[in-house]
This record gives structure tokens, sequence and C-alpha cells, in this order.
């Protein structure tokens, strides 16, 4: 199966309480999950997302572009949260959120990519290594950084926070 990167987005007033009981934002997470199960939502509708295994190369990219954001494995702990998989899961308060939708806004994905090839993820021994040692294209990170596009920016405008977490 491997490691996927995982998104919850939260209202404010969910995302509070997320932050003050990590259990409960564990069951609500696992609610909107089941609620949004094969809906085929669009993704600035979307209260759960995941980047697959892209989660690393996403990191990778957005660390080299200078991203002002930690969209990959958040900014902030969750106090007293158990792990969800590998590890507790992290946030972005609304604010982070905002502050991360302006950032993907100003940066396509072609800029992100931009001189980077799988050799380069290879040699950086990126996750999952031996898509990049195959050689293969950039696609679906770019397919991922694309989709997480809307999904902030609908999060900022309504006001959200987000969790994080790699399962």
């Amino acid at each position: 199966m491997g490691m996927i990167g995982e998104y919850a987005r939260l209202t404010a007033a969910e995302f509070e309480r997320a932050v003050g009981d990590p259990d409960w934002a564990y069951e609500r997470v696992q609610e909107l999950s089941e609620q949004e199960w094969d809906a085929g939502l669009p993704w600035d509708r979307a209260r759960c997302y995941d980047t697959d295994k892209m989660w690393h190369a996403l990191d990778f990219l957005l660390r080299r572009a200078g991203f002002p954001v930690d969209v990959v494995f958040g900014e902030e702990e969750i106090p007293g949260a158990d792990d969800w998989s590998y590890g507790p899961p992290r946030c972005l308060t609304p604010d982070q959120v905002r502050a991360a939708a302006e950032a993907f806004a100003a940066t396509p994905s072609a800029r992100l990519t931009e001189g980077v090839t799988p050799a380069d993820l290879a040699a950086a021994e990126i996750y999952p290594a031996i898509v990049w040692e195959r050689g293969e294209p950039l696609d679906e990170v770019t397919a991922h950084y694309e989709a997480l596009v809307p999904y902030f920016r609908a999060a900022a405008r309504d006001g959200d926070g987000v969790l994080l977490w790699i399962s």
C-alpha cells in the first residue's frame, strides 16, 4: 500500500475543537472520509484529500521553490494527539491556510517542476524511490499539486483549518 499524504478541511469551529480534543478530531475526520468515499467531489468542495504517495516529492519541490507554508507536514502539532498512522496529525490554522492559498495562486506547477528531473528525485532519495529510479515523469506530482490549489483556495475562502498526516 505505502505511505499516503492525507488532508482534512475543518470549519473554524471544528478546527478549534479538533486542536483541543484530538480524539474528537480523529472521529470527525473518519466521518468526513466516509461521507466523501467515492463521491467524486470537485476539489473546491471536498473536505478530504490525499496526495497518495506523492507527498514526499511535493515536499521536496515546495521546499525547493521556497513555499512559505509547510502544506505537506503542517506547521503545528496538535497537542496530545496519538499517532494516526506514521505519527500524529499536524495542522494549518485558518491564517496559515490563507497564506498557503496565496502561495499556491502565485506558484504555477510548471515553476514548481522547472529544471527538476526524475533523476534529481532519485538522487535525493524521495519516496517512492522506485518511481523516480525508473524515470517516470513528474506528471502525478503535478496533478496532485494542481488539485491542492482549488482545495486550499476553497479552505481559505471558507475560513477553514486543515489537518495533515501521513497514513
